[in-house]
């Protein structure tokens, strides 16, 4: 064994799988030892080194453990500010509860506590502190800062509901905790006899009914030597305890020595004041915030550990892990446990308290691509109950969600719950229950069109894509290509579907209908094309240009959205080399590009253009997936290539580690996936599509109790050409792996090199699924 990369990789992370002849002692210390250190390695303040005109992620640090009610983070913007957490900030405002998914969905259920000392300072700008990264620690599991202007440590640790802050004060006349319970209606009540404050917050950004509140409490292991509020225009409630308004918070006050620590208890509800209490006492009750620290931390070990990796690169190793924490944060629960241990929600779309489960902060659009698939190949349980989620949501709304934030939110297109819902339901993922009911809902999706709550929700331009094949560019609906251009991949999986249903007939009718990208291709310029309703392509055209007809991209990007029969695609476009020569030219052109649409350059923009890769747009997803399309046309060494190049030009762990927005975890999927060796180009099939790996090694402990190792051989800076590939020791020529192939368990091995094996899986009979080939079968 490589005692080199051993050392490099925490010394110890690897002796659980030596020889037998090790004592059984041995093997319990060091498994405990893997499991304290590994969430260490993800740094959280990756992506937050952004901005509006600039996104290195867009990301705040997310104190949260896997998939969370409620996330915590450092407040350095003011109130309501999407970019709640910039690392270039100089000053903090509090730690906040969060539920934000996106700067430009912003935020929901917002609160925040800050502590101050000497003269009372409690309005947002005042009472902002000078910090340093220097005196800032920050983990998944626990986030340290110090206020530098009233010398105070601030420390919280996360539960999933709840939270334990631990303030270590100065010595001072009068030193002060806040809670700020934010602005569009909100209300405190300090109980001193109790040490708590209770109240609620309003503050959302849309997706909500009228009765819609986050109810918190507050306990604390101090008396209250003073009990202020604040009521609208932060106007001083000096002595009152209560206090409603549209902006509201609470201060409480007491003298300190030097080293006193002040502890407070905090969790919420969307159900009640009373669920509230319950989610603290059962997350935390009696707990140590040491206590409560270990279990988040424990919590987010369980999950990194599922995928180990070995290498000598140990920055390589942060990245992945760093990537894989944002994987498993979205979609965040929307459930909690009743007195009776029953699970039960609040419904973000009729306004009721339900039975069963709900999640939400995530849009379709970007994590169709790869986290859906992601949960599906990790945590097929996970995904089941998600589904249930979906199934609720339609049933208690009339619609799937595209973008949930709580409930619906206008933004973006597509269809892409058919996708996401279809991937689970062929992998096994559907209970049997929400079968038919989602079904239904996909379908209503691809034939209904009025009542639509938002125009995100199901198809805009339904009736003219029914009609016509296609979505017109001259009938006043915006991005309409890439509406038709996703509608038809949405079609391909709900005729799969039916498929495993045996509904014969709508196999035939979304088949047919998933062939509707052909409407767009124009032979001229082989390349997708707005068409107007008469049958012309819109004109004039410029494939450079952004927006318009397409969705933050250009027909560059769009192009190769045809995920289901790339086939296809190349037979659109003459052939292999045609298709090669396309894909290449996105790479050597100059990054030019037209804003007309926009009026301006979106960050999206300005992502793709000063990475000098040409016009590929990583930084945003509808280009994600093209680097793979390689393989299909015979090539997969040049996938090997352009995959290796951005994971280590476009990734690291810093402040500046993304090359555009994180959105929901896809872009980091991305990463995990394709550092793996592989890809979901196409989710709805059983298929992954082999890129490089970058890692020496990789064991999935998959849920099924099974675990499939990928091991690389000879993997270097230099070495990431594939010479050969075996599979369970046989001889592999496939430039994909199959679903099963992984949940059975097994090895998978690399032969890498740095000479480019051009004959390596460039025969037709080794390309990944085309629903053209398969038409032809």
């Amino acid at each position: 064994m490589d005692m080199s990369r051993l050392t490099i990789f925490l010394g110890v992370l690897l002796l659980s799988f030596v020889s037998c002849n090790k004592t059984t002692k041995q093997v319990e210390n060091t498994k405990a030892v893997k499991n304290d250190n590994l969430v260490d390695l993800v740094n959280p303040l990756m992506g937050t080194d952004s901005d509006y005109s600039l996104s290195n992620g867009n990301t705040y640090p997310a104190i949260a453990t896997p998939w969370a009610m409620n996330f915590w983070t450092p407040q350095t913007a003011k109130m309501g500010d999407g970019w709640t957490y910039t690392y270039d900030a100089k000053k903090i405002r509090g730690i906040k509860q969060t539920h934000q998914p996106s700067p430009w969905i912003n935020d929901y259920a917002a609160f925040s506590l800050m502590a101050v000392t000497g003269d009372l300072k409690f309005q947002e700008d005042e009472r902002a502190s000078w910090f340093s990264h220097k005196a800032e620690t920050v983990k998944p599991y626990h986030y340290s800062v110090y206020l530098a202007d009233y010398d105070v440590k601030a420390e919280v640790a996360p539960t999933e509901s709840a939270a334990h802050f631990k303030f270590t004060f100065p010595e001072a006349e009068q030193s002060y905790i806040l809670l700020d319970a934010f602005f569009k209606g909100s209300m405190v009540k300090i109980i001193p006899e109790e040490r708590k404050i209770i109240g609620y917050c309003r503050n959302n950004s849309g997706g909500v009914p009228e009765n819609f509140h986050n109810y918190f409490v507050a306990e604390f292991d101090h008396d209250f030597e003073i009990t202020n509020t604040w009521h609208d225009d932060w106007k001083l409630q000096k002595n009152v305890k209560n206090s409603e308004g549209n902006h509201v918070g609470a201060i409480i006050g007491f003298k300190t020595k030097r080293g006193d620590v002040v502890h407070v208890k905090v969790a919420s509800s969307f159900i009640s004041p009373e669920q509230a209490q319950l989610n603290l006492d059962r997350e935390i009750g009696g707990d140590s915030f040491e206590d409560t620290k270990d279990k988040a931390k424990q919590a987010w070990n369980k999950e990194l550990n599922r995928i180990e990796i070995e290498d000598d690169n140990i920055d390589h190793i942060r990245t992945f892990y760093s990537c894989l924490y944002r994987v498993l944060l979205f979609p965040r629960k929307f459930y909690e446990f009743d007195k009776n241990d029953d699970i039960v929600h609040y419904s973000p779309y009729n306004g009721k308290v339900l039975p069963g489960y709900m999640f939400t902060d995530n849009g379709f659009w970007d994590t169709f691509r790869a986290v859906f698939p992601f949960f599906n190949m990790m945590y097929p349980e996970l995904n089941s109950h998600i589904m249930e989620g979906l199934a609720n949501t339609y049933k208690e709304s009339g619609w799937l969600p595209e973008w949930a934030s709580p409930g619906h939110r206008d933004c973006m297109i597509g269809s892409n719950s058919a996708p996401i819902i279809v991937d689970a339901f062929l992998k096994g993922n559907v209970k049997e229950k929400d079968v038919d009911v989602l079904f239904e809902a996909i379908l209503k999706n691809a034939t209904v069109e009025e009542g639509r709550p938002v125009n995100s929700v199901g198809r805009e331009g339904l009736d003219y894509y029914n009609t016509l094949g296609y979505v017109p560019y001259n009938v006043d609906i915006k991005e309409n290509a890439a509406r038709t251009l996703e509608y038809a991949y949405a079609d391909f999986t709900i005729s799969e579907m039916a498929k495993k249903l045996g509904q014969q007939e709508l196999v035939e009718k979304f088949e047919k209908q998933s062939l509707n990208y052909n409407h767009l291709f124009d032979p001229l310029t082989e390349l997708m094309r707005g068409k107007n309703e008469d049958g012309s392509f819109q004109y004039p055209f410029n494939p450079l240009k952004w927006g318009d007809a397409f969705t933050e991209g250009n027909s560059l990007h769009y192009t190769w959205s045809v995920f289901h029969d790339i086939q296809g695609l190349i037979n659109l476009m003459g052939g292999n080399d045609a298709f090669i020569s396309k894909l290449d030219g996105v790479f050597t052109m100059p990054p030019k590009f037209d804003d007309s649409y926009y009026g301006h350059t979106i960050h999206e923009i300005r992502e793709m253009q000063v990475v000098n890769m040409g016009n590929y747009a990583h930084g945003n997803q509808p280009i994600q997936h093209m680097i793979y399309l390689y393989n299909y046309a015979g090539a997969p060494y040049k996938t090997q290539e352009r995959i290796r190049e951005v994971l280590t030009k476009l990734y690291s762990s810093a402040p500046d580690g993304y090359c555009g927005d994180e959105d929901n975890g896809q872009t980091s999927a991305w990463y995990v996936f394709s550092s793996l060796g592989f890809y979901p180009v196409t989710p709805g099939i059983n298929q992954y599509v082999i890129g490089s790996p970058l890692f020496k090694k990789a064991t999935l402990h998959l849920e099924n109790g099974n675990t499939f190792e990928i091991h690389s051989e000879n993997n270097s800076k230099d070495n990431f050409y594939i010479q050969s590939v075996n599979l369970n020791e046989g001889v592999y020529n496939n430039t994909y792996l199959n679903y099963e192939t992984i949940q059975n368990g097994g090895v998978l091995k690399f032969n890498l090199t740095n000479t480019a094996n051009t004959e390596w899986g460039s025969k037709l009979e080794n390309t990944p699924y085309s629903l053209n080939n398969s038409i032809k079968k």
